[in-house]
């Protein structure tokens, strides 16, 4: 056996809830993704820029949304590969949506009822109930919401 100490790199990523002034929430579908998958926007911390920071950055670069006001909400260690995913809260300060089309094929904004229809026609599914960014999406639609 190896006596030796390892700390392993770990590194870290942001998710958002992201709400506009009309409480519509930002849910996104990455390119990489079965279809129909939803979830919110997130992406890893560069170098040198904060948490907050890399919440901006990330929104801005996949959708073209600018965020004011960022919330820490809580982490989840994220194992693909070695991640600790940190959760905000968000506050959308522009409402245009342009996905980049490289990371995300499409995202749009959600109402509670839109969001309900959909997951009820089958039109959308959401990440599973293990995952922060399903835990993020119930309590903004203030329930739990059907599927896995």
């Amino acid at each position: 056996l190896d006596a030796s100490a390892h700390y392993p790199r770990t590194d870290p990523a942001v998710i958002v809830a992201l709400v506009d002034a009309s409480d519509r929430l930002l849910l996104a579908h990455a390119t990489h993704w079965s279809p129909l998958r939803f979830s919110n926007v997130a992406g890893f911390v560069e170098p040198g820029e904060s948490a907050e920071q890399a919440v901006r950055r990330e929104v801005a670069e996949e959708t073209g949304v600018l965020v004011g006001a960022v919330t820490y909400l809580g982490s989840q260690p994220w194992p693909f590969p070695a991640s600790l995913m940190l959760a905000f809260r968000a506050t959308a300060e522009t409402t245009e949506v342009t996905a980049d089309g490289v990371e995300l094929s499409e995202a749009r904004w959600f109402t509670r009822a839109g969001l309900s229809d959909d997951i009820d026609a089958g039109r959308v599914t959401l990440p599973g109930r293990a995952s922060i960014a399903r835990v993020m999406i119930e309590d903004w639609f203030g329930t739990a919401l059907p599927g896995d």
